[in-house]
């Protein structure tokens, strides 16, 4: 069977950016995802279409076909106070490196990196960590099925798949940097 539409494809991979592993993803534990519904980056999908258990793939993706490019608007200097509960920050939060939950003004979820720690100030990058990097994925397919329909409409494990929660949309906690 050949990975299209609504198949359930099940890979095993190597992420390497700039030259070091950035994750392996054994065939034991396969990341699992239903192809064409938004979890992967547009690039990726495109790169394994049609392939059938067995095929091994390698490709590069360019910062614009994976997280794009470097935005200097997303760094941002925030008041030291912000940071502050019931009048203290909490000893080792604002560590160069850190990365920190927040939330914008309408009420979207963001992952900030800490880069600089000032005496009134935090610089956050809040950049996909991987933005602006060439991404090399070598693999191959473990496994393909046709998706049920309740795969199809409740997601892979039964939550309800939602583009903000997808790696296309930046948000790339639940596919393992893909």
């Amino acid at each position: 069977m050949k990975i299209g539409t609504n198949k359930v494809v099940s890979l095993s991979y190597t992420l390497v950016v700039d030259g070091d592993v950035m994750e392996t993803v054994t065939a034991d534990k396969p990341m699992d995802f239903i192809f064409g519904t938004g979890y992967l980056l547009p690039k990726f999908e495109e790169n394994i279409l049609n392939k059938e258990v067995g095929d091994s793939f390698e490709f590069v993706l360019s910062p614009s076909e994976g997280y794009g490019e470097m935005n200097s608007d997303a760094v941002i200097e925030l008041p030291k106070d912000m940071f502050m509960i019931d009048g203290k920050i909490e000893d080792g939060l604002l560590t160069v490196g850190n990365v920190l939950p927040m939330q914008d003004s309408d009420g979207n979820r963001l992952q900030g990196t800490i880069d600089e720690v000032k005496d009134d100030v935090v610089v956050m990058n809040f950049n996909h960590p991987l933005a602006g990097a060439e991404l090399n994925f070598k693999g191959t397919v473990v496994a393909v099925r046709e998706a049920t329909s309740q795969e199809l409409t409740g997601g892979l494990y039964g939550e309800k798949m939602e583009e903000s929660s997808s790696c296309s949309s930046g948000g790339c906690s639940g596919c393992s940097g893909c």
